[in-house]
């Protein structure tokens, strides 16, 4: 068997750096269709037939309370996508703000106070909506339905960080009402959104170079991969 080099040196490498991150829930406002509205979502090739959802289940004879409603994250095309796997999910993307990101002052919970900087943040997406018979059939869907949220965080965000966000939760309910005089969708989103400021840095940490073991065959093609050595007289600085 082969041996492990046990000899540590500094090395020099390049890695993203986290210089703040928060987790958030987010409900974005209530988003209601009505009317023409309600008629524009949902298109004539998915849900056929004259006027609103309400007229076409209707004309089917059939009673919105016996069928579900659900709702999804998708992309703009309709796709529908898992927001815990799918990391661009979203569009999430800083507001840049005339003057930059404002500093201020916050006081921490040992009384210690420190200056941070307000970041604005975009989030949009889309969703579509499923109307579902109980056999599991569906018989209507939406259009890709968008929305948006801007929201504001205090971060430690000095000059030269990125923005970087992603989803870690993701819900969508919805609500359809049919009377006489009364027809209206309604969708409710709730998402956790993680929020990270990230920049490029070059660090100084104190390594091992890793090496292959040895093959636990008789023979080998393969050769060991040497590392060129390094100047440590001159790099890493100290």
């Amino acid at each position: 068997m082969g041996h492990y080099h046990r000899d540590t040196e500094r090395v020099c490498i390049r890695t993203r750096k986290i210089y703040d991150w928060v987790t958030r829930q987010i409900d974005v406002p209530l988003k209601s269709f009505s009317g023409d509205d309600l008629e524009t979502i949902f298109p004539s090739d998915t849900c056929p037939g004259d006027g609103t959802i309400c007229d076409f289940l209707a004309a089917q004879n059939m009673d919105p309370q016996n069928f579900a409603i659900r709702c999804f994250l998708t992309d703009a095309a309709g796709n529908p996508i898992d927001p815990v796997v799918d990391q661009d999910a979203l569009i999430c993307q800083e507001i840049m703000q005339p003057n930059g990101r404002q500093p201020v002052n916050v006081t921490l919970p040992s009384g210690e106070t420190v200056t941070l900087q307000k970041v604005k943040a975009l989030v949009k997406g889309h969703v579509v909506v499923q109307i579902v018979s109980p056999t599991g059939t569906v018989i209507c869907q939406s259009a890709p339905i968008p929305f948006a949220t801007a929201q504001t965080f205090i971060l430690c965000a000095p000059e030269g960080t990125q923005l970087n966000c992603h989803i870690s939760f993701f819900e969508c309910d919805t609500s359809l009402v049919c009377t006489d005089n009364f027809t209206q969708l309604d969708i409710s989103i709730t998402l956790c959104l993680e929020v990270q400021v990230e920049a490029d840095v070059k660090i100084e940490v104190e390594a091992r170079f890793c090496q292959p073991r040895e093959e636990l065959a008789e023979a080998t093609l393969c050769p060991t991969t040497k590392f060129p050595p390094q100047c440590p007289d001159v790099f890493p600085a100290m």
